[in-house]
């Protein structure tokens, strides 16, 4: 009984935290079954547990060939990490609860919104049914629409392809990036039907469920309803301006520096198509459709800025989101004007919501730094390959040039630490730092550090 007592006075960010090793711990094992193994094979525990914490937390680093490693139920087991990992372990047993007792209990609300970041507990249970539906309507149309064209482009046979629709489908939209080729995409770089369908799941997984919901909520209303609430939340404004600025920013950054490099043996058309795919893939899915090795440095470098930055809260993306990116730039504007108080869009911003937001971009630098110094010394590699590996890790983004699997046991370790922490960290984070609010009864002496 007392150890169910421990478990009940957790605070909801350490079950949230808990709730994904526990998950990773039992992908890790079913991975390690012979059955998981194609061909007889064996699988290292580090390769299990990587692949486990890849899929759990949306990642898409490899450090084994997810088509001809793992079989058809390794291959399952990947899938189901994946979709327990973008719905949430929290959301999944708020879910089961519902289904069971029709109802929520405190402890499971305050769970719940730790990971799905709901704005009120009153909010959590349509949250939780709301999660669901919206992530299986998407991901079926998706996945309608690759089966279709894997069947009548590439004739595979009808279960086949709608095997690849489904498993493509779940790893897009929750921004995973893992895929059932050993190229990755590359074999369908120039086909809009493959392309265009796994873009649009990546975009809409990475803007965040509260941003889906609130435009879900802006259709269903009528005209009437729409005029007495004509103005969107400043979080939905502010993901969707910075994420479109963001694409586009990504895409001309491709389309620019790879023109004569990965993309010259492209005809117009499909450069662009290319150039629009490389430049969503850092919101944070894991998919290629070139090599990464082959790209010049300065796509590298532009693409580890995008790939930190994410996409937004709420959702299924890593990274420390863009909300986080373009609040600090608001913030540095403000200051440089001299501003007491940071506005964005007619709105004040709490200092508090300031701090939370530097918290998150400071110790997200700091691990990236720290860990890309500790590889670099001891690895033969060179710090873009490293620093490229190591972003892609703690945004849980997935792309890589490659060295993954090169990695020693100890460099492959690195990184999942660095997928968990990108994962459940932030949130963690964030909501720790908005549920702790101890205030004082009295002010110190104030004094001022020179700064710059």
């Amino acid at each position: 009984m007392r150890r169910w007592a421990g478990w009940a006075t957790l605070s909801p960010v350490r079950v949230v935290a808990l709730s994904f090793a526990a998950a990773i711990a039992v992908g890790t094992g079913l991975l390690l079954l012979p059955a998981a193994v194609a061909s007889g094979g064996a699988t290292s525990v580090t390769a299990a547990l990587f692949t486990a914490t890849s899929a759990m937390c949306l990642t898409g680093l490899i450090v084994v060939d997810t088509p001809v490693h793992w079989s058809g139920f390794g291959q399952a087991v990947i899938l189901g990490l994946i979709q327990v990992g973008g719905l949430g372990i929290m959301t999944m047993a708020s879910l089961v609860g519902l289904m069971l007792a029709h109802r929520i209990g405190l402890k499971a609300r305050l769970n719940t919104a730790a990971e799905a970041r709901a704005a009120e507990l009153g909010d959590v249970r349509g949250v939780v049914v709301g999660v669901v539906r919206m992530s299986l309507l998407i991901e079926a149309v998706t996945a309608a629409a690759l089966a279709i064209r894997f069947a009548v482009g590439y004739d595979e046979p009808v279960l086949r392809s709608l095997w690849l629709g489904v498993f493509h489908s779940v790893s897009a939209f929750n921004n995973a990036g893992f895929a059932l080729y050993s190229d990755n995409v590359i074999g369908f770089a120039t086909d809009p039907w493959i392309c265009v369908p796994l873009m649009v799941a990546v975009i809409l997984g990475g803007l965040g469920f509260p941003v889906l919901f609130e435009v879900g909520r802006r259709i269903r209303r009528s005209g009437s309803a729409a005029r007495e609430h004509p103005r969107w939340s400043l979080h939905t404004r502010l993901t969707v301006h910075v994420t479109v600025i963001l694409l586009l920013a990504g895409f001309a950054a491709v389309l620019a520096l790879e023109w004569t490099r990965t993309l010259q043996s492209f005809g117009f058309a499909d450069k662009v198509l290319v150039a629009a795919f490389q430049g969503t893939m850092p919101r944070t899915a894991g998919f290629n459709s070139v090599d990464y090795a082959q790209m010049d440095d300065a796509t590298l470098l532009v693409t580890d800025v995008l790939m930190f930055i994410g996409g937004g809260s709420g959702g299924t993306a890593g990274g420390i989101k863009v909300t986080t990116f373009a609040l600090l730039l608001f913030v540095m504007v403000a200051e440089v004007r001299g501003e007491k108080t940071v506005t964005i869009f007619d709105r004040r911003v709490d200092t508090r919501v300031q701090r939370q937001a530097l918290a998150v971009a400071l110790i997200g630098i700091g691990l990236v730094t720290v860990s890309t110094i500790v590889l670099l010394a001891g690895t033969p590699f060179g710090l873009n390959e490293l620093l490229f590996e190591v972003t892609s890790a703690f945004a849980t983004v997935g792309l890589s040039t490659g060295i993954t699997a090169q990695l020693p046991e100890w460099g492959q370790w690195i990184l999942i630490g660095l997928m968990y922490l990108g994962r459940i960290g932030p949130i963690t984070m964030v909501s720790a730092l908005a549920a702790r609010q101890r205030g004082r009864r009295y002010d110190l002496p104030a004094e001022r550090p020179l700064i710059g």
